[in-house]
């Protein structure tokens, strides 16, 4: 079977104009603080850390539109990487994920601190002292393929206990990242376990259909609310007023591509469960790749397969 590529999805999504937010208010293009005047925590919501992931600024666009301000501490809204997001063409959805590299993989301070030069390393180093600053970060991402939505709690108990809290989506999945580069949410005293800063990914769905903004807005609002940042009230326009339970998913590794001649064995979107240890899902030139374990979860395979990236992640089902 042909795996489904992208840029086959229809564009259920118009990107939103930006330009209104380009001055900000804290010195840095497109990063806007809302200062409550009432103690609490520094709270971040991030958009457009890929260029072709729109929904996340859409969800900062109805923000600002609603007229809502934090009820207590600040509240920061960010659109990340202007430049790719800038150049999105709904005639070519794919090409505009990163100008040089991904924005989502430098997030060391080796790599924030070392001589190489990019267009995202650049905009990173930029807005590395506000990402620093925040108590809390919720980064809105989407995904290649068409699949329920999913948060990315990172490696540590406080991420699921804060993804919990927040209550959406409804699959958790606790994990280190990736191979290729530390994300954003895992930068600094975020992944300090014994730091109270914390920080969500969402991954709202595939990234040009309507229920990514639906789920991004949604994630958004409740996060917002469980940390107290605006009210029931004030989110209860934005969000259904039940949710189900959540799943917790554990990724016990990360499948890293170790050569050009990587495949999969079939078609995966995502979520699949693989019941039997030593299922063979793919192959890494003539090495086969296997499943580790009983009920294995994938975890967003790639269609963009490059010696070094992550071709899959592969989890198991914990207690919350």
């Amino acid at each position: 079977m042909t795996p489904r590529v992208e840029n086959e999805y229809p564009i259920e999504l118009t990107a939103p104009d930006i330009s209104a937010y380009k001055d900000g208010n804290i010195g840095i293009d497109y990063f806007t603080t809302m200062d409550s005047g009432v103690e609490g925590p520094h709270v971040m919501v991030t958009a457009v850390v890929h260029g072709n992931e729109i929904c996340g600024a859409i969800a900062l666009d109805t923000f600002f539109k609603s007229g809502l301000q934090p009820r207590i501490g600040k509240l920061t809204l960010g659109f990340c990487n202007v430049d790719a997001f800038l150049q999105f063409d709904p005639a070519d959805p794919t090409i505009t994920r990163f100008v040089d590299e991904d924005f989502n993989r430098i997030w060391d301070e080796a790599t924030l601190d070392g001589p190489r030069q990019s267009a995202e390393l650049t905009r990173a180093r930029i807005i590395r002292p506000i990402i620093a600053e925040a108590d809390y970060l919720l980064d809105i991402h989407s995904m290649q393929t068409k699949v329920d939505a999913l948060v990315l709690s990172g490696p540590l108990a406080k991420g699921r206990v804060l993804a919990k809290g927040t209550g959406v989506p409804k699959l958790v999945v606790s994990d280190h990242g990736h191979a290729a580069g530390r994300r954003m949410r895992d930068y600094g005293d975020f992944i300090n376990p014994e730091s109270h800063k914390n920080s969500l990914l969402v991954e709202a769905g595939q990234h040009w259909e309507k229920n990514s903004e639906t789920v991004s807005i949604e994630t958004m609002f409740r996060y917002l609310a469980h940390l107290g940042t605006l009210s029931a009230g004030d989110i209860a326009p934005y969000v259904r007023p039940d949710t189900p339970p959540q799943d917790f998913v554990e990724v016990v590794g990360p499948v890293t591509i170790q050569t050009d001649n990587f495949r999969f064995a079939e078609e995966f979107v995502g979520l699949e469960v693989i019941e039997k240890a030593g299922t063979v899902i793919g192959f890494d030139d003539k090495e086969p790749v296997v499943t580790p374990h009983d009920n294995c979860v994938l975890i967003m395979p790639t269609r963009r397969f490059a010696k070094g990236a992550t071709a899959v992640r592969l989890g198991k089902f914990i207690d919350a």
